[in-house]
């Protein structure tokens, strides 16, 4: 399988995956702003010219990264790393992994667009602020359900993936995480899992 993937994105989720149950890839490295994620040759694989995509071994394309975990962990985990729906962490499982891109990401991707890619006469100080106090509603969230747990459905699994990604980025960002013990103690166990730091440096 191809996974086409640029640093500091959210294609560190699919590389991590793909460590975490040590299934062979090829990586696609881009740069963000690289002009070939604008070339016709990229864009017939992902029409927005974003990354992650994954390509699989027969020609199948998949895109957005919580599909591309539900996709691999569907077909290629053998149950791992994905609680079944008899068990009580399914539906846990299935809220945290789409908690990423429904909740985190959002105020996130305003805090980076706001104060890393817009020049600075065009950025809305209003909109970062707001998209903070947000971000440190939805952490609290994220550190009240860790309270008495490792992990946020039972044991590791693709929804620490997608949600526990987000909540690193958002703490590179700046978000407040001091005053949420139990989140800090969850980031500091993914960041130190050797698949996880893999990723970062793939």
């Amino acid at each position: 399988m191809k996974i086409y993937y640029a640093p500091n994105t959210r294609a560190v989720r699919i590389v991590w995956l793909f460590k975490e149950l040590g299934l062979p890839y090829e990586l696609e490295t881009f740069q963000l702003g690289d002009p070939k994620m604008r070339a016709p040759a990229y864009l017939a694989v992902h029409p927005l010219g974003r990354v992650p995509a994954l390509k699989d071994d027969d020609g199948t394309l998949i895109l957005e990264s919580g599909a591309i975990v539900q996709y691999v962990l569907a077909k290629y985990a053998a149950g791992r790393l994905a609680p079944t729906p008899a068990t009580p962490h399914f539906a846990p499982y299935l809220q945290w992994l789409h908690f990423a891109e429904g909740m985190l990401m959002p105020p996130v991707n305003t805090i980076v667009v706001e104060t890393i890619l817009l020049p600075t006469e065009r950025r809305n100080q209003v909109n970062v602020e707001r998209a903070v106090k947000l971000l440190g509603r939805l952490l609290q969230a994220v550190d009240a359900h860790l309270e008495g747990r490792e992990f946020l459905a039972g044991s590791f699994s693709g929804a620490d993936i997608m949600t526990g990604h987000a909540c690193i980025v958002s703490a590179r960002l700046g978000a407040e995480v001091a005053d949420k013990p139990n989140l800090r103690a969850y980031l500091e166990r993914l960041q130190a899992r050797p698949a996880l730091q893999a990723a970062w440096n793939a």
